[in-house]
């Protein structure tokens, strides 16, 4: 084994390869071990067995509290996610019984797109501005899954109507923080307000990825097709527009690393075009996705008022929070309107 030099010392690959022999998968050294950077505080650690190359996926030595609980809900929606079109990362097999929980997949043929481009999508706009259109379609795909898979998965009675609720409960939180001022959010209540007062009567539930983003995605080297939707952490059963509206949210503004992308018009025309959802409160989902994440930010930044996150830190997230509220009124005044 070649991991004793390197940064995998929270897995006893003895007891990963017996377990996998029990799985019934190629058998053999297990060789090349090394860490996957990424934005998750979970450990991933690529390594091949057999000449198969796996990703591991499991809690830090020192885990959250919920580490092994969201990993054994990770494990669950990628079992069913295989056997789809949705594009996500392929599960193997997973030990969800015991603590630590983990499971392996296959690694994903593609590369994520906020790290650079390589050709032919550097060169090619086309490419570019199909990348845009293939993360909605990618998310279509989402929405289009049978949530009764996953029966008793989430909470999607009365979803829509906890958001408001819930995210104002996390933002008064804060105040327990010593030296947290307290959110100052221009036009916070107005857009509290404006949720309630058009939120949708009904939707219909779906599979929700939760954090659906372009840095969630990987992208296929050859070309614009999504190679895989990426960090599960989130997913739950919900409303999938959320999902939409969280895309929207986020979408990137400028275009530093992508340049060309579709505009967001254009993201819920192609949508609309692949769903047999109703998207007519599209608008309703883009300012609760602005008005969700904003106020999450806003928990960095109450952390670092109180000294238990870097101030620079605290201080950008808080200007982030700001620029995602100014987000919502754009949307709120018909950011989305489309012929």
């Amino acid at each position: 084994m070649t991991s004793t030099h390197i940064d995998v010392g929270v897995i006893d690959f003895g007891a990963l390869g017996a377990w996998m022999d029990a799985q019934g998968l190629p058998g053999g050294d297990i060789s090349g071990a090394v860490p996957v950077l990424g934005g998750t505080q979970n450990v991933m650690v690529r390594f091949e067995r057999g000449g198969t190359p796996y990703i591991l996926r499991r809690p830090p030595l020192h885990a959250r509290q919920k580490s092994n609980e969201v990993l054994r809900r990770e494990a669950r929606v990628l079992a069913v996610l295989r056997d789809t079109p949705v594009p996500a990362p392929r599960l193997v097999a997973a030990q969800t019984a015991d603590e630590p929980v983990f499971y392996l997949m296959e690694p994903v043929d593609g590369f994520n797109p906020s790290t650079g481009l390589p050709e032919p999508h550097a060169a090619d706009p086309a490419i570019r501005h199909r990348m845009g259109l293939e993360a909605a379609a990618a998310l279509a795909e989402l929405g289009r899954v049978d949530p009764a898979a996953l029966p008793g998965f989430g909470r999607p009675d009365g979803f829509l109507e906890r958001q408001v609720p819930r995210w104002l409960k996390e933002l008064d939180s804060y105040g327990r923080l010593d030296g947290y001022p307290g959110p100052d959010i221009p036009h916070l209540a107005e857009t509290a307000e404006w949720l309630e007062r058009h939120r949708p009567a009904t939707f219909t539930p779906g599979v929700m990825h939760g954090d659906y983003h372009f840095a969630n995605l990987m992208f296929a080297h050859d070309g614009p097709r999504v190679a895989a939707i990426v960090d599960w952490e989130m997913c739950t059963i919900g409303d999938p527009l959320l999902d939409l509206g969280w895309l929207l949210a986020t979408w990137p503004s400028n275009n530093d690393h992508v340049p060309g992308l579709p505009q967001p018009g254009e993201l819920v025309a192609y949508y609309t075009a692949l769903s047999e959802r109703d998207l007519s409160a599209i608008d309703w989902y883009a300012v609760l996705a602005c008005f969700k994440l904003g106020i999450v930010l806003e928990g960095s930044h109450a952390r670092a008022c109180a000294g238990q996150a870097p101030r620079d830190i605290g201080d950008l997230l808080h200007a982030t929070t700001l620029a995602l509220f100014a987000r919502a009124q754009e949307f709120m005044g018909g950011l989305l309107d489309r012929p």
